[in-house]
């Protein structure tokens, strides 16, 4: 019998988020019945006028394994604990989602970017270094971050509007944003935290965090343009050409042969006047979550009532907002989920003294490129940047100690490795939601941003070598 059908190779297909964060969730939690149980005895100080739990170098124990190993019903309890762990983003992020969508019900911001991008012309990719040095900026003094979700779809618009695509607006944003972690100079929920940990007096290094944070600002702002550059001379070269197809009605919803009104400028200047507020806000009056989010309600009713939308109106374009928010919002807590199957395992604290049980003793060269790929690893499982000042620097900084390094290096060592393994890793809350209101699947982002965190990694393992010559 004649074969007339070839076989073909099934393609692989990359996961959905959701399945790659429930399979991770799987993972953790085989390895709470792998790895033993162990933890460090800690204390609570005052570190900077916050309160945070440190663990006790030399003190870490194992214990008994039964009843830490987290089986079937741990893992389908773990997505609901995740997004109750993480309630105060997952609200926000929904809050801020509705309030949004009334904002661009109305047109306003979709014009004035149509606007500035037609009197911007082939000037328009200014945008990105401008754009990029800022939010570097506001990463690597006040630690921007969860900030920059509402502008997501502002950025994506507006891309649009310049001939680029949504993947340049990630980069934008969440490149930005994170490259400034990685540069760190003040920030206090990445520096301050970690040197008060590891009890560092000062900021001894701050001339060279400013150094660190302008080459890699650098490299970043060159990586982005370069990819803008390729996606404007060849669109259909985007990685995500295709789905850029689907979604750009959602964000360029608006006729642009209307004109930019009074009202429009109006609803313009009061957004761009919040944004200034939300600024001064998290800075001077230490705002978070739930002051930026009352502050773009304020905004959406302000909005509403310029553009003369009823209480209907601006209700539905709230829902609206909520629902295109939904998985943003959602994925976060997923990813939370992961965390919560390792607290519970009782398996973090194994895994940091093993890791500063094989650090010790190595040659400075050695020591400086496997202690920033430590910290990558931690951050892996334990992504907040004090979280994990908290849980590394009690045990790497007297490593330091014992091989003639500046505790503050391997301060250094903890704000690269975080920024750094936060651009690639699945489960950074900050990088779904971005991708889930672009409608980017996370295996498009991992093929680009893999290449940024190669390029980063290669200049913050040079630059850390050099601090521990200091």
């Amino acid at each position: 019998m004649e074969v007339t059908q070839s076989k073909q190779k099934k393609k692989f297909v990359f996961p959905h988020s959701y399945t790659l964060i429930f399979c991770l969730i799987i993972a953790a939690a085989i390895l709470t019945w792998i790895i033993p149980s162990g933890q460090f005895e800690t204390v609570v100080e005052n570190i900077n006028g916050t309160e945070k739990t440190t663990v006790i170098p030399g003190t870490y124990h194992q214990i008994a394994k039964a009843g830490y190993g987290q089986g079937i019903g741990a893992i389908l309890k773990a997505p609901a604990a995740g997004i109750i762990s993480a309630v105060e983003v997952v609200a926000f992020v929904l809050v801020v989602g509705g309030a949004f969508g009334v904002i661009l019900k109305t047109g306003a911001v979709d014009r004035a970017l149509f606007s500035l991008a037609t009197s911007l012309g082939d000037k328009g990719i200014l945008v990105i270094p401008l754009s990029m040095v800022l939010f570097s900026l506001g990463g690597s003094t006040f630690g921007m971050s969860e900030e920059v979700i509402p502008l997501f779809a502002v950025f994506i618009s507006l891309m649009f509007s310049l001939g680029y695509d949504s993947m340049t607006a990630i980069l934008i944003l969440f490149l930005g944003t994170q490259v400034g972690y990685v540069g760190s100079t003040i920030n206090p929920f990445n520096v301050l935290i970690a040197q008060g940990v590891a009890g560092v007096h000062g900021n001894p290094l701050l001339w060279y965090r400013v150094i660190c944070w302008v080459i890699l600002t650098i490299i970043s702002i060159v990586f982005t343009m370069n990819y803008a550059r390729k996606v404007k001379t060849n669109p259909e070269s985007s990685i995500v050409y295709a789905s850029d197809q689907l979604v750009k009605n959602k964000f360029q919803n608006f006729q642009q042969d209307q004109p930019f009104s009074s009202g429009d400028k109006l609803i313009v200047a009061g957004f761009i006047g919040g944004l200034g507020v939300m600024i001064w806000g998290i800075i001077v009056q230490g705002w978070y979550m739930v002051e930026i989010s009352a502050l773009f309600v304020a905004l959406a009713l302000f909005a509403g009532v310029v553009a003369k939308f009823g209480q209907k109106k601006i209700a539905e374009a709230f829902v609206e907002g909520c629902a295109d928010f939904a998985y943003a919002a959602v994925i976060i807590g997923l990813a939370r989920g992961v965390l919560v199957i390792l607290e519970n395992g009782m398996i973090i604290d194994t895994i940091l003294n093993s890791l500063a049980t094989l650090l010790g003793g190595l040659p400075k060269a050695m020591f400086s490129t496997i202690l920033l790929g430590a910290q990558v690893l931690v951050t892996f499982f334990v992504p907040s940047s004090s979280g994990a000042a908290a849980l590394t620097m009690p045990v790497m900084a007297p490593l330091g100690d014992l091989l003639g390094i500046n505790r503050d290096v391997i301060v250094l060592s903890n704000q690269f490795g975080n920024g750094l393994m936060n651009i690639i890793s699945p489960t950074g809350g900050v990088l779904l939601a971005g991708l889930a209101i672009a409608e980017i699947n996370f295996s498009k982002w991992f093929k680009v941003g893999l290449k940024a965190f190669g390029i980063l990694t290669v200049a913050a393992a040079i630059l850390l070598y050099v601090a521990t010559l200091f």
